[in-house]
């Protein structure tokens, strides 16, 4: 059995100082979002909190699926790379961007160098760059393969990317590793799935993942961006596949989106026959102790996802 957690949608903060020439670009605008919204309900408290119970619970592997940062700022990003180093080791630890760490052109260069460790495949020894994903990490008998949707876009945009080169890559290895007969999850940063998020938010290139997915097959998707703690399936009939979002992991109470959580998922079995049993852990009320951090189970509220979650 193998027990990964998955966390999203980190933010973390204080911004570092900002320079009038910092915010010549569309960073001007994700300045002023930050001072009026996100400063007051992204906490690095939260997140510490999050990530100590984390630590408790033990888990085998960490996901991480994006937005680590605010405006893509360099000391952001140096920041986040001294974050993820308190996580764990690269080996422990498996990132892909969200569209906040590729926030204006070049950003994405600059993170693809700073978070390599955490987004290398095994084996692999060459640099970090977009052709470099998806990239594939294999422990126990899963088989983690990180997708990047991260993409500069334009002012009062938020949209991911998934293009055809990707998609032929992502084919491969997928093929690959059902040979192999691994689970395999893939960690992405925007939701696949229509409707998930608004218009300015979706990923372009959803019904390409979806035809690589329904071709090729695939145990669990995870992903980020809508700050909720969703669910959805994809796929086709019959072997639909899980696609898990999270509540952003420094999320404090009080917000108009759900309070900080992270995915805590079971694996187990073998091809044909995998279980997955997932338990949501996140913050209850206005305090921030670890003893404010509550299970969430998917029960009988939920009984058709509880039975493809366990059965699939």
């Amino acid at each position: 059995m193998l027990r990964l957690a998955h966390i999203s949608d980190v933010h973390l903060g204080p911004l570092p100082d900002v320079t009038y020439r910092d915010l010549a670009s569309k960073r001007v605008l994700g300045y002023v979002n930050w001072q009026r919204n996100r400063r007051r309900h992204m906490h690095d408290a939260v997140i510490d909190t999050i990530v100590a119970d984390i630590k408790a619970n033990a888990p085998d592997h960490l996901a991480v699926t994006g937005d680590l940062v605010n405006l893509a700022l360099d000391g952001e990003i140096e920041m986040a790379k001294h974050w993820l180093e308190t996580l764990g080791p690269p080996n422990d630890v498996s990132v892909v961007p969200g569209n906040h760490d590729a926030y204006v052109p070049g950003a994405f260069d600059k993170v693809c160098r700073s978070w390599a460790p955490w987004m290398t495949g095994d084996g692999v020894n060459s640099p970090v760059d977009r052709n470099s994903f998806p990239y594939l990490r294999v422990r126990g008998d899963v088989a983690l393969i990180g997708v990047t949707t991260a993409r500069a876009t334009a002012p009062f945009m938020a949209n991911g990317f998934f293009m055809e080169g990707q998609a032929e890559r992502l084919a491969r290895t997928l093929d690959a590793t059902a040979r192999q007969g691994l689970f395999r999850a893939i960690m992405i940063h925007h939701p696949p799935v229509r409707g998930a998020v608004s218009q300015h938010k979706r990923l372009f290139g959803i019904a390409r993942f979806n035809k690589v997915i329904r071709r090729h097959g695939a145990e669990l998707v995870l992903h980020g961006h809508s700050h909720l703690p969703s669910l959805f399936t994809i796929g086709p009939r019959g072997a639909k596949v899980p696609v898990v979002g999270v509540a952003a992991a420094g999320q404090a109470p009080g917000g108009k989106h759900p309070a900080a959580q992270y995915n805590l998922f079971e694996i187990d079995g073998e091809k044909g026959n995998w279980s997955i049993r997932l338990t949501r852990r996140g913050l209850t009320g206005p305090a921030l102790p670890p003893s404010d951090i509550q299970v969430v189970e998917l029960g009988a509220d939920m009984p058709v996802v509880r039975e493809l979650l366990v059965r699939s």
